[in-house]
């Protein structure tokens, strides 16, 4: 599958204001089979910060889903004829201190065939996008996983 990661970035933003809202930029998309990654970055602005000067734990949340979101886009864009990427659940682990600019970057958890075969046997798959926040200095300080699925159109 062809991704042209400008498109994608492009589109995935305007579909999100949210994301626009805080700054966020989509700066990489990589498709090699069933490895899929993006990276997305969020500015070091004040208006983000929280108490200690960093970007606030609901601005990072919404960097990293972002992030995973771009991934989504990036394995099951070609299919959204059949349904509709939708969120399910998410588990976020803040490992240290975010300060500066911060860095996501999202891979998928299952191949791609996989998830397609259940939802074209009318099922609805679930799938996780393992995320990683890291500071300039390369220091991990967040881990998340979002669980999405595809629902089914009907």
């Amino acid at each position: 599958m062809t991704v042209d990661p400008p498109t994608l970035a492009a589109g995935l933003i305007a579909a999100v204001p949210f994301a626009r809202t805080v700054g966020i930029e989509i700066t990489d998309v990589r498709v090699d089979g069933d490895d899929i990654s993006a990276t997305a970055t969020l500015p070091d602005e004040e208006r983000l910060h929280n108490h200690v000067a960093g970007p606030h734990a609901g601005a990072i949340f919404t960097l990293a889903e972002t992030a995973s979101g771009a991934v989504v886009m990036a394995a099951f864009g070609g299919h959204l004829a059949l349904g509709t990427p939708l969120a399910v659940r998410s588990e976020i682990a803040y490992r240290k201190l975010a300060v500066g600019p911060v860095r996501a970057v999202a891979r998928l958890g299952r191949p791609v065939r996989d998830v397609i075969a259940e939802l074209a046997a009318g099922e609805r798959p679930e799938f996780p996008v393992a995320i990683e926040v890291t500071r300039a200095d390369g220091a991990v300080t967040t881990e998340m996983t979002v669980v999405w699925t595809i629902r089914p159109h009907r």
